[in-house]
């Protein structure tokens, strides 16, 4: 087994899925967490002048969904087949498209303009998105096959996320989606690994 070192923030951004899945897969690696005023000294370093990095064997590797799909290739979360890859990746790439959007708005600095487009985002792009995915989620809770893939985790991590920074269950009648987030906290790595996150 190859030995990983995840660098990134403290908090849960880009990295807060990595993490899920490293759990999700029982994947022991080093988990390095840097204060924001050690970065302008560790960017130069990197490959790509961003975080997060995975160190696999001294080797790094940046870009947070390259990493992703590395994670869950070692953990068999990333499909059977290499249709079901295609499947896997499809979803996390559209829920990346959730992501940026939300990027938007955090890094606007009029806070006037910020709420706005928070609540644009909040009342019109999130529903749409969200509608979509629903369609494409299982009645069984997967968005690929019967069995959980990165796919599902990337849900996961984005909704978790959505429940931090907007009021109420942004998941509420969206019973497909339910089901898939409740699939993921049902694996017994991600769900000891949530009680010691949410307990720090």
């Amino acid at each position: 087994m190859p030995t990983y070192k995840l660098t990134y923030f403290k908090h849960w951004g880009r990295a807060g899925f990595l993490r899920l899945l490293f759990a999700a897969g029982g994947i022991e690696y080093e988990d390095v967490r840097i204060e924001r005023e050690m970065w302008p000294e560790l960017k130069p370093k990197t490959p790509m002048g961003q975080i997060p990095t995975l160190e696999v064997d001294g080797t790094t590797i940046c870009q947070s969904k390259a990493i992703g799909r590395l994670i869950a290739k070692e953990a068999g979360l990333a499909g059977r087949t290499p249709l079901e890859e295609a499947q896997a990746d499809m979803i996390v790439d559209g829920l990346t498209d959730i992501e940026l959007k939300l990027a938007d708005f955090f890094v606007e600095k009029d806070e006037t303009i910020k709420q706005e487009k928070k609540k644009k985002f909040a009342e019109e792009t999130l529903p749409v998105s969200l509608g979509m995915f629903e369609k494409l989620a299982s009645s069984g809770g997967h968005f690929v096959g019967d069995a959980l893939t990165w796919a599902d985790v990337e849900l996961f991590s984005v909704v978790y996320f959505l429940k931090h920074e907007f009021p109420g269950d942004p998941l509420k009648g969206y019973v497909n989606l339910t089901k898939v987030t409740d699939n993921v906290m049902s694996n017994p790595g991600i769900a000891q690994w949530m009680e010691k996150e949410t307990a720090k």
